[in-house]
């Protein structure tokens, strides 16, 4: 069974910085992509960013130039650097991973896999 676990999150001011982590455990493939999502109060989840063992990787628009994913093979783990964080950017981020690589993905496709959340709470 896969289990994603998240850290990281917690509260900061405006134009500060946090590191998110997401443990995945009980991948049964060495080729497998994870990704970033985030919910803000009222709204959609949306897509922050993606990263597969192939090296792929893909970004949001608001995340690009702030935000960076990068992904630990070794460790199963996927990072999410955030950088000159927004009052906008308050939301629960939640990690997601598959066992298809990103170029596997369809339009409309999901990932599998989803970790429990974590809040990022960024203060004016």
């Amino acid at each position: 069974q896969v289990k994603l676990v998240e850290s990281g999150g917690g509260s900061v001011q405006a134009g500060g910085s946090l590191k998110l982590a997401c443990v995945a455990s009980g991948l049964t493939s060495t080729r497998y992509s994870m990704g970033w999502f985030r919910q803000a109060p009222g709204s959609v989840r949306e897509g922050v960013g993606g990263i597969d063992t192939d090296g792929n990787i893909s970004d949001a628009d608001f995340a690009k130039g702030r935000f960076t994913i990068s992904l630990d093979n070794a460790k199963n783990t996927v990072y999410l650097q955030m950088n000159s964080l927004k009052p906008e950017d308050t939301a629960m981020y939640y990690c997601a991973a598959d066992l298809r690589t990103l170029t596997m993905f369809r339009p409309g496709d999901m990932f599998e896999y989803w970790g429990q959340g974590i809040l990022v709470t960024v203060s004016s």
